[in-house]
C-alpha cells in the first residue's frame, strides 16, 4: 500500500456544508458564490495535500434514486434548496472540471453510492483510499484500506475513529443508523431510540441488527436506559427498522462508465478558470491563474469587460430658476417617478432630506433639502420647495410611480412644512409601485429591493449607499455625504424606478389576471397600510414593565427547576453545556445534529424530546418561550414607542411572503401568542386611549370556507351554510357517530385532520399529532375523503393543473409559481405539491382580508367617524372607535369584511369590543 490513495469528494457534502458554514458572498451583479469558494478551496487544499493521487468529485445527479421507490418519505423533511445555492450548482461543476478534477454524477443513486462502488473497488485492488466528506453515513466504508477525511475541520477517521466516534465498529455502523433513524435524511428508525441506546444494544447482543431481533429477550439485561420497554417497542418497530437498514446502506456495485485507470487529474484549463472567476469575481484567483499559466509559458489574453453605455441626464437642482423648469416638467409629464432621501430607514422619525424626480428615462433630478451639505448656495428654501411641490403630489390625477412608495408617503406626510409638525403632504395619485408589480408580476421570482430588481430587469447595477459613503462606513446617513455624491445617487433611484416600471408593467399587462390584482388590491392597500403605520397603537407602558417582571421571576423559577433536574447549575442558553447535559450526563436520545456534526439543541428538538416527557427539555422550552416574550415584546415594546405620538408604529411589509399575506416588524405583532396566558398578557397592553374602546374583527375559519368554496364538496357546504361547527360535523362523519354525541378528543382530532390537510400534513405527522398509530391515522384520513370525495377532487385536480401549468392561483387571480411541482426527486415534487394545495386557500384569505381593509378604510374615510384601524394581525382587524360609536362601527365593520369576496359559503365575522386588544378578541 505505497501508492499513492485514490481520493474521492462527497461534492454535495461539501456544498451544503459550505453553503450554510461560511459567510454568503455575492457578486456586484448580486449572483451568490460563497459556496463556490468553499468548496473550490477544500479542492484545491486537497490537491497540495495529494499531489500524486488520482481524484473523483462526485456530486448527486438531478432526480429521484431507487430510495425514492423503496420509502416515498426519503429526505421528504428536507426543505428545498434554496435558490441562492442552486444558483451556484453550474458554475461550481464548470469550475471543478476547468481546474481538472474528474467530476461524477450519476443518475439514479446518490453520490455516496459511486463513492462506495469506487471506494471497494480501489481497496479490493488493494488501493488506499482517502474519503472526503462530512456524512456520518461513510463510516460503514471505513476499512483497512479506505479512511475518512473531513477537509473542513481537518479531522481524520480509521477504523479505531469510528468505534471512537460511534461507539461501535464501521460493520455496525448500518446497523446503527437503522435503530437511530437520520432525520436529515427521514430515515425512521426506532422511535425513541438515540445513539447511546443504539451503539449498547449492538455492543450488548455482539453483532447486527439480525443478531438484535434474534436476541431480544437479552435486551432487559442490558445496562440501557430503560432497556425493559426496548423489546416491545423493537418488535412494534421491526420492519421499519429494517427498511432504515436498507435505506441506510451505501450501494458499492453501481454500474459506472469509467474505471479506477480514468480517474487521474488534468491540467487547469486556464482560459476556462480565468472566464469563470471573471464571472464569480474571484479576483485574486485569476491574477493566481494568470501566473501559472505565465510559468507554463501560456499566454493568457484577460480583459475587464467594457460598462454598458447609458445615456443619463441627471441633474442637482439648487437654484430657483432651475427649480421651476422641472416643476413645469413634472406638471406637464404624464406619469412620474419620484423617491426620498432621508436620515434614516423609520418612516415615522426619520427626517426628509431630498427628493429625487424622473420624467423619462434617463431624465431624472435630485432636490437637496437641507443646508448641512458644504457649499451649498442656500438659492432654494426648503418650505417653498415643498409648499410648490404639494399641489403636484396631492392631485390623485397626476399619476406617480415608486418603489416601496409607502416609506416616501410616510415620509412627505410626517415632513414639517414652516414648522407645523401636522403640516405635511399627503401624496395621492400612486398609480403603481415597481416593488408591487415585481412581487405579484411572481412573487419568488427574486427579492423585490430596487438592486434586485434593476439586475434582474434592467441588467442594470446601481449604485449603492455604501459605494458614496465608503466601505465599512456604519453611522453616516444621507445628508452628511456630499452633494457631489449625494445628486446623482438619488437621482438615479428616481430614473431606475421610472425605467423599472416601463419593463415590469408591460409584463402584467400581458397577464390581465395579474394585473387585476396589482390595481384592485395591491395599490389600493397601499395608503391604507401607510394611515394605519402613521397612526399607531397606545401601548401601555407600565403594565409591560410589570409584565417584564414577573416573566423575570418566572424564568428565574424555571432555570432553578432546570438546574435541579440537570443537577448542576449551567447555562440555560449555550447550545454546548445543553448539549452536554442532556446528551452525556442525562443520556437523553439524540434526534438531529447540527452541521459541525455536534447534537442539535434547537427547538424544534427540545419539542419532539419533551413530547417524549423528558422533563428537561420541557421546562427548556418554557424557558425559551418566555425569554423570547420578554426580550423580544415585554422589554422592547416600551423601547419603541415613538416619543414624538407616544404610540407604537410597526411597519407592514406587502412584498416578502410567497402567498401574499401581510407582514410586520418592528416590531413584529404577527408572533405574538395567543394560546398562552403570557400571549395575551401582552395583548392586555395594547389599550384604548380614554373615550374609545377597541374593536376586533375576525374572519372564522376563513381558510377552511375558502376549501368548501375551491372543493365545491357538499358536505363541507352544507357545514357551514348550516352555520355547524365544522369540526364536530367533521368528527361525526369521521368517527361515525351522530353529531351531538361528538367528544372533545373527536373533535379535536377532527380539527386537525381538517387543518392538516390544507397544509398537506401526510399519515404520518398526523398519527404524530393526535396520537394514533400511522395505520389509524391512515383510516381517519380514508374516511374523510370518502366522507368529503370533493375535497380529494381538488386535491388530485389542483396537483395535475399545477404540473401542467408551473403554477397555482387565489381566486382573484394572484399566482404562485412552483419551481420543484415537475422535479424528479419525489421529496421536492410532494412539497411543491402540499405547496400548491395550500396556497389558493392562503393567498386567497390574504387577498380577502386586503379588500376588507380597503373596505373599511373607504367607508371610514367617507363616512367622517371618530374610528380608525390601528392593526392588522393574520385574519383580524384592530380598530379604535370613539365609545359612542362602536355599535354602529361593528356593524358596518362586519358587513364590509363579510361582503370581501363572494363564495359559496358566508364569510363568518367575529367582532368583540374591549379597553384592550384582548378584551375585544
Amino acid at each position: 500500500m505505497s501508492q499513492a490513495p485514490l481520493v474521492l469528494v462527497d461534492g454535495s457534502s461539501y456544498l451544503y456544508r459550505a453553503f450554510h458554514a461560511l459567510p454568503p458572498l455575492t457578486t456586484s451583479k448580486g449572483l451568490p458564490t460563497g459556496a463556490v469558494k468553499g468548496v473550490l478551496n477544500m479542492l484545491k487544499s486537497l490537491r497540495k495535500q495529494y499531489p500524486d493521487s488520482p481524484f473523483a468529485v462526485v456530486f448527486d445527479a438531478k432526480g429521484g434514486t431507487f430510495r425514492d421507490e423503496m420509502f416515498a418519505e426519503y429526505k421528504a423533511n428536507r426543505p428545498s434548496m434554496p435558490d441562492d445555492m442552486r444558483v451556484q450548482i453550474e458554475p461550481l461543476h464548470a469550475s471543478v472540471i476547468a481546474l481538472g478534477f474528474p467530476l461524477l454524477c450519476v443518475e439514479g443513486v446518490e453520490a455516496d453510492d459511486v463513492i462506495g462502488t469506487l471506494a471497494r473497488s480501489s481497496a479490493a485492488a488493494d488501493r488506499p483510499v482517502v474519503i472526503s466528506t462530512g456524512d456520518k453515513d461513510m463510516a460503514q466504508l471505513v476499512d483497512g484500506h479506505i479512511t475518512l477525511v473531513n477537509t473542513m475541520t481537518g479531522s481524520v477517521m480509521d477504523i479505531e475513529g469510528v468505534k471512537e466516534k460511534f461507539g461501535v465498529s464501521p460493520e455496525q455502523i448500518i446497523d446503527y443508523l437503522a435503530l437511530m433513524g437520520d432525520s436529515s435524511d427521514n430515515i425512521p428508525g426506532v422511535p425513541g431510540i438515540g445513539p447511546k441506546t443504539a451503539s449498547g444494544l449492538l455492543v450488548g447482543v455482539g453483532g447486527g441488527l439480525v443478531d438484535l431481533y434474534e436476541k431480544l429477550d437479552i435486551v432487559p439485561t442490558l445496562p440501557i436506559r430503560g432497556a425493559k420497554n426496548l423489546p416491545a417497542k423493537l418488535e412494534e418497530h421491526r420492519e421499519m427498522a429494517f427498511l432504515s437498514y436498507r435505506l441506510a446502506t451505501i450501494k458499492i456495485d453501481v454500474p459506472l462508465d469509467i474505471g479506477l485507470e480514468d480517474l487521474h487529474l488534468k491540467q487547469p484549463d486556464c482560459e476556462k478558470l480565468i472566464e469563470l472567476y471573471t464571472e464569480l469575481e474571484f479576483k485574486s484567483w485569476i491574477a493566481e491563474v494568470e501566473r501559472d499559466a505565465k510559468r507554463a509559458g501560456q499566454v493568457i489574453v484577460h480583459e475587464e469587460p467594457a460598462p454598458p453605455a447609458e445615456e443619463q441626464q441627471y441633474e442637482t437642482i439648487l437654484d430657483q430658476a432651475r427649480f421651476d423648469v422641472w416643476l413645469k416638467k413634472l406638471n406637464d409629464a404624464k406619469l412620474i417617478a419620484f423617491d426620498t432621501e432621508t436620515t434614516g430607514l423609520d418612516a415615522q422619525q426619520a427626517q426628509l432630506v431630498g427628493l429625487s424626480f424622473a420624467v423619462k428615462p434617463g431624465e431624472a433630478a435630485y432636490i437637496p433639502l437641507t443646508h448641512s451639505y458644504m457649499g451649498v448656495p442656500e438659492q432654494l428654501d426648503r418650505d417653498s420647495v415643498l409648499r410648490a411641490l404639494k399641489p403636484l403630489l396631492e392631485d390623485p390625477d397626476k399619476a406617480k410611480v415608486g418603489q416601496h412608495a409607502k416609506f416616501d408617503m410616510n415620509i412627505l406626510a410626517n415632513c414639517a412644512i414652516g414648522g407645523d409638525q401636522a403640516c405635511g403632504i399627503m401624496v395621492q395619485g400612486v398609480a403603481f409601485d415597481t416593488m408591487l408589480e415585481s412581487y405579484v408580476l411572481d412573487s419568488t421570482a427574486t427579492r423585490h429591493d430596487m438592486d434586485s430588481l434593476a439586475l434582474k430587469y434592467l441588467g442594470h447595477s446601481t449604485t449603492s449607499f455604501q459605494d458614496i459613503a465608503g466601505k465599512g462606513v456604519k453611522q453616516l446617513t444621507f445628508d452628511q455625504i456630499s452633494l457631489e455624491q449625494a445628486g446623482p445617487y438619488a437621482a438615479e433611484d428616481a430614473d431606475v424606478t421610472l425605467r423599472l416600471h416601463q419593463a415590469l408593467h408591460e409584463k402584467l399587462l400581458a397577464i390581465p389576471s395579474l394585473n387585476k390584482v396589482l390595481t384592485d388590491i395591491e395599490m389600493p392597500l397601499v395608503p391604507v397600510l401607510a394611515r394605519i403605520e402613521r397612526q399607531g397603537a397606545l401601548v401601555d407602558a407600565n403594565l409591560l414593565g410589570i409584565q417584564s417582571v414577573e416573566l423575570g421571576d418566572k424564568l428565574v423559577a424555571l432555570e432553578r427547576e432546570a438546574f435541579a433536574i440537570a443537577g448542576e447549575e449551567f447555562n440555560l442558553s449555550s447550545p454546548k453545556q445543553l448539549g452536554v447535559i442532556l446528551y452525556e450526563k442525562l443520556g437523553l436520545p439524540i434526534i438531529s445534529k447540527t452541521a459541525k456534526g455536534q447534537p442539535s439543541t434547537a427547538e424544534a428538538v427540545l419539542a419532539e424530546l419533551a413530547e417524549q416527557d423528558f422533563p428537561l427539555p420541557k421546562v427548556l422550552m418554557q424557558y425559551r418561550s418566555m425569554s423570547k416574550l420578554k426580550s423580544t415584546y415585554t422589554d422592547r415594546l416600551p423601547e419603541q414607542i415613538n416619543p414624538r405620538t407616544g404610540r407604537i408604529h410597526t411597519s407592514y411589509h406587502q412584498a416578502v411572503t410567497a402567498t401574499g399575506r401581510l407582514s410586520s416588524s418592528d416590531p413584529n405583532l404577527q408572533n405574538i401568542p395567543i394560546r398562552t396566558a403570557e400571549g395575551r398578557r401582552i395583548r392586555q397592553a395594547f389599550v384604548a386611549p380614554k373615550g374609545y374602546k377597541l374593536l376586533a374583527a375576525d374572519y372564522s375559519q376563513i381558510e377552511l370556507r375558502i376549501m368548501a368554496h375551491l372543493a365545491k364538496d357538499e358536505g363541507l357546504l352544507h357545514a357551514f351554510r348550516n352555520n355547524l361547527d365544522v369540526h364536530s360535523a367533521t368528527a361525526a362523519e369521521v368517527f361515525g357517530v351522530e353529531l351531538g354525541d361528538v367528544t372533545v378528543d373527536q373533535r379535536r382530532s377532527a380539527k386537525a385532520i381538517n387543518f392538516g390537510l390544507i397544509y398537506g400534513m401526510s399519515a404520518f405527522g398526523l398519527a404524530k399529532q393526535i396520537g394514533v398509530d400511522r395505520k389509524q391515522s391512515q383510516a381517519y384520513i380514508d374516511r374523510y375523503f370518502a366522507r368529503y370525495p370533493g375535497v380529494l377532487d381538488y386535491m388530485e385536480r389542483t396537483r395535475t393543473q399545477a404540473a401542467e401549468q408551473g403554477y397555482v392561483e387565489t381566486i382573484f387571480g394572484r399566482r404562485l409559481y412552483l419551481p420543484d411541482i415537475n422535479a424528479k426527486n419525489p421529496a421536492l415534487r410532494k412539497g411543491a405539491e402540499r405547496t400548491a394545495i395550500n396556497a389558493p386557500m392562503q393567498g386567497t384569505a390574504a387577498d380577502i382580508i386586503k379588500k376588507a381593509m380597503v373596505a373599511v378604510d373607504n367607508w371610514l374615510t367617507a363616512s367622517g367617524l371618530d374610528a380608525r384601524v390601528i392593526l392588522q394581525v393574520h385574519d383580524e382587524l384592530v380598530l379604535e372607535v370613539r365609545e359612542d360609536l362602536v355599535d354602529q362601527v361593528r356593524d358596518e365593520v362586519r358587513i364590509h369584511m363579510s361582503e370581501a369576496a363572494k363564495l359559496d359559503v358566508p364569510l363568518l365575522v367575529e367582532v368583540g369590543v374591549g379597553n384592550n386588544w384582548d378584551e375585544a378578541h
